[in-house]
């Protein structure tokens, strides 16, 4: 008689703990809404899509390789003056947010002459403060892990009129650019081409914004200040999630993140 086998235990996913489930319920709903640092940029609407459309294909093509220069140098830049083992960093968020503000009013006041610059120095700055919510969330910005998780925030755009062709997931995006990079012999490059393509569609809406005539300097510093919110707002959602995929596993973190919505949360 054939001695039955014993079959490898099932190991089931860790579930989170309540708390831990309301902070990515909360990170979720961040993620997926463009919250109201967007929305400014949405009221103007049919202005925007009007200027878009006037924009001739060089300056499209122009627009596009600004996206693609200012990522290429971001994260190097920043490393250079970053302490990667501070604890506890102070947060500099509306520190960033003013100085953003700044470029704005300048980019705002000189046009396309001064677009290139001021997004050159605002990205610079959304990326410092990405970086710095990544180390105040455990990240060591050392590793490549991290580097590309946190140009993986400029991809994260919420769901907008203009994603409505898009997948717009928060996991399905981070999948589409692991799969992309998959041994690949230089990733980062490769994240920035991947990435860039999302990003310059929120670049030549700012600069299209930026362009209606009644925005000026006063609005480009608003455009640029809800500009950084919102990408601020993206990496505390991001790295939030990660803190808790370190924690659990990106399996269990995963799934409980796609059930969020269609169960009440534990209390």
């Amino acid at each position: 008689m054939a001695k039955k086998r014993n079959l490898p235990a099932v190991q089931q996913a860790p579930t989170l703990e309540p708390a831990d489930l309301r902070i990515l319920e909360s990170a979720k709903k961040r993620m997926e809404n463009i919250g109201w640092a967007m929305e400014g940029l949405n009221q103007l609407g049919r202005s925007i899509d009007k200027q878009v459309a006037r924009l001739s294909e060089g300056q499209q093509k122009q627009l596009k390789q600004i996206s693609y220069n200012v990522l290429q140098k971001v994260v190097s830049s920043n490393l250079k003056s970053m302490d990667p083992d501070k604890k506890n960093p102070a947060n500099l968020n509306t520190a960033y947010q003013a100085m953003a503000s700044l470029s704005g009013a300048i980019g705002g006041a000189f046009g396309f002459i001064a677009f290139a610059g001021d997004m050159a120095l605002t990205t610079k700055l959304m990326m410092r403060s990405i970086m710095d919510i990544a180390r105040s969330e455990g990240e060591d910005l050392r590793e490549l892990d991290t580097q590309l998780a946190c140009l993986q925030v400029f991809a994260l755009g919420g769901k907008s009129k203009h994603d409505d062709n898009l997948d717009t997931g928060y996991y399905a995006l981070r999948m589409s650019i692991r799969s992309a990079l998959r041994g690949v012999a230089n990733p980062l490059a490769k994240a920035i081409g991947q990435i860039a393509g999302r990003f310059s569609v929120q670049v030549t809406e700012k600069f299209a914004a930026q362009a209606v005539p009644v925005i000026g300097a006063f609005g480009g510093a608003a455009i640029n200040t809800a500009f950084i919110t919102h990408f601020q707002n993206m990496a505390e959602a991001h790295f939030s999630v990660r803190r808790l995929e370190r924690k659990y596993g990106m399996e269990a973190v995963e799934a409980a993140y796609h059930k969020i919505g269609d169960e009440p949360l534990e209390e």
